[in-house]
C-alpha cells in the first residue's frame, strides 16, 4: 500500500498524509518533489561528473542535471516516479539502492536529497552502500535536518482517507549529526552548507582508494 499511495499522490489522484506512531499526521510534500525548490541550485552546482540520484522521485534533480549536460541516472522504487522522470527528459530506472545498481564503483557523485538519508531507517548502512557506489575520489551530497535535531528513527506510514499503508522505518538526521555517522563508515564530512533554510552535507570516503 505504501507504494500505491505514494504513486497515487504523484499522479495527483489523492491527498496523502504521513502518519506518525502517535497519530500525528502531516501532508506528504509531493509539491516539493515535482518542481524546482529554493536551495536546489547549490546542490546541483556541486554535482561533479556522473551523478546517481538515489530516491529520485519524480525526478526534478535528475532532469535538471540532464539539462545541464551532466551524466545522471535517477533510481526509485516507484514505477510512477520513474515514468514521470523519463517523461520530463531525465534517465531513470526502477531500482533499490541496496540491489543491483548500474555503474557501481564508477559514480563521481551520489545524491541523497530531500532527506533521503532516512531511507531504510539505518543511515550508516545506507552511507556504506552509497560510498561503495562511488568512484575513487567521489563524494556523497546529502540533505539533512537543521542542526540540533540529532539522530532518531521512527515508524511511519502513509494514509489517504480510509486507505492506510504498511508501517516503514525512517531515520531523521540533523546536519551536525552526520559527521558521527560518517565516521562509522570511515568517511569524512568535507562541507556543510545552508541555503534557503535547507541544510546539506558533503562527505568522502576515508579509504584512500576512494
Amino acid at each position: 500500500m505504501i507504494g500505491e499511495l505514494y504513486e497515487e499522490a504523484l499522479r495527483g489522484g489523492a491527498r496523502v498524509e504521513i502518519e506518525h506512531a502517535d497519530g500525528r499526521r502531516r501532508p506528504l510534500p509531493v509539491q516539493d518533489w515535482l518542481a524546482a525548490r529554493p536551495g536546489d541550485g547549490g546542490l546541483l552546482d556541486r554535482c561533479e561528473g556522473a551523478t546517481l540520484d538515489v530516491g529520485s522521485g519524480p525526478g526534478r534533480l535528475t532532469v535538471a542535471l540532464a539539462r545541464r549536460g551532466v551524466p545522471v541516472l535517477g533510481i526509485d522504487l516507484a514505477p510512477a516516479a520513474v515514468a514521470l522522470t523519463v517523461a520530463a527528459g531525465g534517465p531513470a530506472l526502477c531500482r533499490d539502492v541496496f540491489g543491483r545498481v548500474p555503474g557501481t564503483g564508477r559514480w563521481r557523485t551520489v545524491l541523497l536529497a530531500d532527506g533521503n538519508i532516512g531511507i531504510g531507517g539505518d543511515p550508516v548502512a545506507l552511507l556504506r552502500r552509497v560510498l561503495a557506489l562511488l568512484a575513487p575520489g567521489g563524494r556523497v551530497l546529502l540533505e539533512a535536518e537543521p542542526p540540533g535535531a540529532g539522530f532518531r528513527v521512527e515508524p511511519l506510514r502513509l494514509r489517504s482517507g480510509r486507505s492506510v499503508g504498511d508501517w516503514f522505518t525512517w531515520a531523521h538526521v540533523s546536519a551536525d549529526a552526520v559527521a558521527g555517522l560518517a565516521a562509522a563508515c570511515t568517511a569524512t564530512v568535507t562541507e556543510l552548507w545552508e541555503e534557503a533554510d535547507r541544510w546539506f552535507v558533503a562527505l568522502r570516503s576515508g579509504n584512500p582508494r576512494r
